[in-house]
């Protein structure tokens, strides 16, 4: 690329994303959060994070964004893609692996819970209520996967 010319095309920006469940009166539950923008229901997610493996920093989106801790799996159950919007307007398109994270704690309040709503879903509303057809798509895959406590040991 000659000097001064500007790139049209950026690659994909890499995120991670926490998908918080816990069973609830024998039912799965995912726990989905609104947006801080738009107040679309999303689920925790944000930028890679040096020091951290992209499991942890799933973890502390979850914590951060959703106020809740828990249990994380080492490895993606997958990835989706969306077009993030930018301050200046413009968007970037990002790709987000996401890491099932077993609720064991929910705080009463956590560093962004004046900025955020949260709410259990079943996995159908859950999946139902994002804009994403490959994140929903995810929620149901994992939990129709979910172990239930009916299953023989």
């Amino acid at each position: 690329m000659a000097s001064g010319a500007k790139r049209t095309a950026r690659s994909e920006m890499r995120q991670v994303a926490a998908l918080p469940w816990r069973v609830e009166e024998g039912e799965r539950r995912i726990l989905m959060i609104t947006s801080r923008q738009t107040g679309r229901w999303v689920i925790p997610k944000g930028g890679r994070m040096a020091g951290k493996t992209d499991a942890q920093a799933a973890v502390q989106e979850a914590l951060e964004e959703a106020g809740v801790k828990g249990a994380v799996e080492d490895a993606p159950i997958g990835v989706f893609r969306y077009a993030k919007t930018l301050k200046d307007g413009g968007q970037r398109k990002c790709v987000v692996s996401v890491y099932p994270l077993q609720v064991l704690i929910q705080l009463g309040a956590w560093p962004e819970d004046h900025q955020r709503q949260r709410r259990w879903m079943t996995p159908q509303a859950a999946a139902a209520a994002v804009n994403e057809p490959d994140l929903a798509a995810l929620i149901l895959e994992f939990a129709a996967t979910l172990p239930t406590d009916e299953q023989p040991a």
